[in-house]
């Protein structure tokens, strides 16, 4: 049958949920958004939010206002609109989120999502699963954001969706996508350090298919990664080079579709990124990378109760490292993987899903691994139903795991709509985490009788829209056993620690009086509950208070009566924290401060400036490694 998002409706989720099979392929096209989701152009920014249409959290399209899962959506028009200049930059202002940083734009980046550990959070580009198997982490550096036309972030389990890694929660970049109208956009940069930026792309549709390209490029001199005390013991870097650290990247990506007249429609999507890296280190001071992600997929209606998409994916993160220009090593991984997806709408507001993934990881370069090879397969299913003012949720995963045998994950959430304009949630959600290449089976490091973590997870949430602001509170608590740690008794990682975390996030965002107002605070409790010596300590690089807020104003044309102008800064603290599970290394509570101002000077053409780091903060995310000081970025932009 026709894959026709109109035909045999059941309600308001049959449009949502029919829009969804996109997710395991890529990004729901511009098009599709904007078919399932209601005018928002005159209803203001706080609306704008609970109209977006999100599918990572359950793998089905529902706007964020009915979901139940706690979702961040930074848009385009966001990371334009604050001149957002980097993807770990874009995370940042998620509540929940804390990053470290090993030294400026290119060094390593980690994600701690809820107090979880930064292999805890699944990374998806375009619905394929990303990220090196031998360290477990996705590197954020490796693409641009020019590349990016929004990114979602689920905070929480999805495990029982997803598998193994979505302990914390999922990261989704969904990169441009084909338009309806014909459209480009180019920009060109300069700023502090000698860094040049620049990036092009267009996308649209001609007989019948749709484009999307976009290509860029970044260099930067940097400034020196490491600090002084680098050279004491368990410094950062173990190495004095006093020097600027480097970085460069080049990359592309490019999207097509089409629909046959059977009603089938195919898409692909593919990323191909190049890195030079320059850091501080003993072993190597230098890497060269390519990383590079396939996603194809067939969705096709069968029949009118019935959606199904195939998609298949395939990731490689592959490194050169050197010292002093001579060849060290390489570390190459490669990510296979199937799904198959089938959403079932029995009954007006129901939504049944049933799914199976299947992937294989593969390890190889100059270092011997035991094992250099892994295959998992999931069976999932949920179902979702609405009656009256409730929404029930109820999840279920079982993973097949080559090396640790069958994990059975669950999932249930509850929803329920006191007034039209105040909701409260409620859920309970388990997940596991197998180990990594490296923990199992590095040289002189790995522990092959290291078992999955584990842990069970439960929030409750309000969300309300008050005077034209949305404003939203969750209180969560996660315990994670079998925690991998460093264990010096055995001088290799092993199941010895336990965590419990507990949290609360608050955040709200709307527009009053022209201004465009966001924020956020996150208290955080991350605490080691091993029973050893480190009992009852803070989780190392965790800040227990996180406070962000975003305000933009467009001020006219300041009586010039030539284009627009439009002002606007961020604010960011974060509390102390420590680098180590002793919590002997105090790292300093920091704030920083950004301004920036936009001139639109035609409406294709403009140009705008941003201050990072006003004051100058100096401070650490990670110990020993310096961060950016007080810089300033310069862009001439066109949009057609």
């Amino acid at each position: 049958m026709n894959f026709d998002p109109t035909h045999g409706t059941s309600g308001r989720m049959r449009g949502l949920g029919l829009a969804a099979v996109l997710v395991a392929a890529g990004a729901l096209p511009a098009a599709a958004q904007q078919s399932v989701a209601p005018a928002i152009a005159e209803r203001g920014a706080a609306a704008a939010l609970t109209d977006e249409v999100v599918i990572t959290a359950s793998r089905i399209a529902e706007t964020a206002d009915d979901t139940l899962a706690p979702v961040s959506v930074i848009t385009r028009d966001e990371i334009e609109r604050r001149q957002i200049r980097s993807v770990p930059e874009a995370l940042k202002r998620v509540p929940g989120l804390t990053l470290t940083n090993n030294g400026g734009q290119g060094k390593a980046t980690s994600v701690f999502l809820r107090g979880t550990e930064s292999d805890h959070v699944l990374v998806l580009i375009d619905g394929v699963k990303v990220g090196s198997a031998t360290l477990g982490t996705f590197n954020f550096e490796s693409l641009s954001i020019g590349d990016v036309e929004r990114i979602e972030v689920v905070r929480g389990p999805r495990s029982y969706l997803y598998g193994s890694e979505a302990l914390g929660g999922i990261i989704q970049i969904f990169t441009r996508q084909p338009t309806e109208a014909t459209r480009a956009h180019a920009s060109i940069g300069y700023g502090s350090d000698d860094t040049v930026e620049g990036q092009a792309g267009f996308s649209g549709r001609s007989n019948g298919v749709g484009f999307a390209a976009n290509t860029s490029y970044l260099r930067t001199d940097g400034f020196n990664s490491c600090g002084d005390g680098t050279t004491v013991p368990s410094g950062g870097c173990f190495a004095a080079e006093p020097d600027r650290d480097g970085f460069e990247r080049a990359g592309v990506t490019g999207s097509l579709d089409y629909v046959f007249a059977n009603g089938i429609k195919v898409e692909a999507n593919g990323l191909y990124t190049e890195t030079d890296n320059e850091y501080d280190g003993t072993i190597s001071n230098e890497s060269e990378g390519a990383n590079y992600v396939l996603g194809l997929s067939a969705l096709a209606s069968p029949a009118d109760v019935w959606d199904v998409t195939v998609a298949a994916g395939y990731t490689v993160d592959d490194t050169d490292n050197f010292l002093d220009g001579s060849y060290q090593s390489t570390f190459k991984t490669a990510r296979k993987s199937l799904s198959l997806q089938n959403d079932l709408y029995f009954l007006p507001d129901n939504i049944t899903t049933v799914g199976v993934d299947v992937q294989r990881d593969e390890v190889s370069g100059t270092t011997d691994y035991v094992e250099d090879s892994r295959d998992n397969g999931g069976l999932f299913a949920q179902h979702r139903t609405e009656f009256d003012r409730h929404t029930v949720q109820v999840s279920g995963r079982v993973d097949e795991n080559e090396q640790f045998g069958g994990y059975l994950t669950g999932g249930l959430a509850y929803g329920f709509r006191i007034t039209d304009a105040l909701r409260a949630t409620a859920s309970y959600g388990t997940a596991f985490k197998a180990p990594t290449f490296n923990e199992l089976y590095f040289p002189g490091f790995g522990n092959a009788d290291l078992e999955p973590e584990q842990s069970e997870s439960a929030e409750i949430g309000l969300a309300a829209t008050v005077g034209g602001f949305e404003l939203g509170a969750n209180l969560f608590h996660t315990e994670i056993d079998d925690l991998i740690a460093y264990d010096s008794a055995i001088q290799a990682p092993a199941n010895v620690d336990k965590a419990r975390i507990t949290g609360l996030e608050l955040l709200t965002s709307g527009e009053v009086s022209g201004f465009l107002i966001s924020a956020s605070a996150t208290f955080l409790d991350p605490r080691n509950a091993s029973g050893g010596t480190n009992d009852g300590n803070l989780l190392p690089r965790r800040a227990e208070q996180v406070y962000a807020l975003s305000v933009d104003r467009t001020v006219g044309d300041l009586g010039l009566g030539v284009g627009t102008f439009s002002l606007g800064g961020d604010l960011h603290y974060e509390s102390e924290r420590f680098d180590d599970l002793a919590n002997t290394r105090r790292l300093d509570a920091f704030t920083t401060v950004d301004v920036r101002a936009a001139w639109a000077a035609t409406e294709n053409w403009g140009v705008d400036l941003k201050l990072s780091n006003l004051f100058d903060e100096e401070y650490e995310t990670a110990s020993f490694y310096n961060q950016q000081g007080r810089a300033f970025f310069l862009r001439l932009t066109y949009r057609r």
